[in-house]
């Protein structure tokens, strides 16, 4: 039977979806089940989510040793997260990916790192016009490119309790009341807390580096940025517990490390 392609089940569409990066330092089995323990206790953290594990700064394996990634899945999907590919991983490592069914994604640290490149370079001094050509003519400004599209962002007025989850996606996230200790509040930019922080908070959700969070009263058990964690099982530091902190991600250094600074 012949098939026309309007008549087809099956029809493909590009899109953007969002999916949580995962920035692992290691694939040994055990050191990742204790840091899972410690960061998500016993709960459904991630609910469902699709996630990406980035490796650009992971620690490699003693050859000929393969990752266990049935195991890794296994592990991430008590937490809710469904794993469903890599980034940034060695040539034996992605190889080791693919034959395990798991996608392969572009390196987000050099995609970001190519844009920083193209926002800091100087943009070039225009060329004296020469006598024999005749200059080109400026761009009216109704021709010229349209500006960006602000980023949008999700307002929550309302306190979070326990086991509640928001999450903005492809935008930031503003919150006016108290975020309770077992709430969680997920952002793809930035996330602005305009009250108690006193649970978990996670922006650049999809890779973003370059968001941060703020926070006026900051307890939190659990920040995050594109993926890096700190946690705060034995208390905020008392110089930053209840007073206004920013957090930011530190890209300086080889490996990301998430930087808090207490605000005036």
């Amino acid at each position: 039977m012949t098939m026309n392609r309007e008549s087809s089940p099956i029809a493909f569409k590009g899109s953007t979806t969002a999916v949580i990066l995962i920035n692992l330092q290691t694939l040994c089995p055990q050191a990742l089940t204790e840091a899972a323990r410690a960061l998500f206790g016993d709960s459904n953290f991630f609910e469902g989510d699709a996630g990406v594990l980035n490796l650009a700064h992971s620690e490699p394996l003693p050859s000929p040793t393969e990752p266990d990634w049935q195991g890794i899945r296994a592990l991430f999907a008590q937490y809710g997260l469904q794993v469903i590919g890599i980034c940034g991983a060695t040539a034996e490592i992605t190889t080791s990916a693919r034959q395990f069914g798991l996608a392969v994604f572009p390196d987000v640290s050099a995609a970001d790192g190519d844009s920083a490149r193209q926002s800091a370079a100087p943009e070039p001094a225009p060329a004296a016009a020469s006598p024999s050509q005749p200059e080109l003519p400026q761009l009216a400004p109704e021709t010229a490119a349209p500006a960006a599209t602000p980023r949008r962002a999700l307002l929550i007025d309302r306190p979070l309790r326990s086991g509640q989850r928001v999450h903005a996606h492809d935008g930031d996230l503003i919150v006016t009341a108290i975020v309770n200790p077992g709430a969680e509040v997920i952002a793809d930019g930035n996330i602005h807390i305009y009250a108690p922080l006193r649970g978990r908070a996670l922006a650049g959700a999809s890779g973003d580096s370059q968001a941060r969070i703020f926070a006026v009263c900051f307890e939190a058990e659990l920040i995050a940025i594109a993926g890096s964690y700190l946690t705060f099982a034995n208390g905020v530091p008392p110089e930053l517990n209840k007073n206004p902190v920013q957090a930011s991600l530190d890209c300086a250094n080889s490996k990301p490390r998430l930087t808090l600074m207490k605000l005036d």
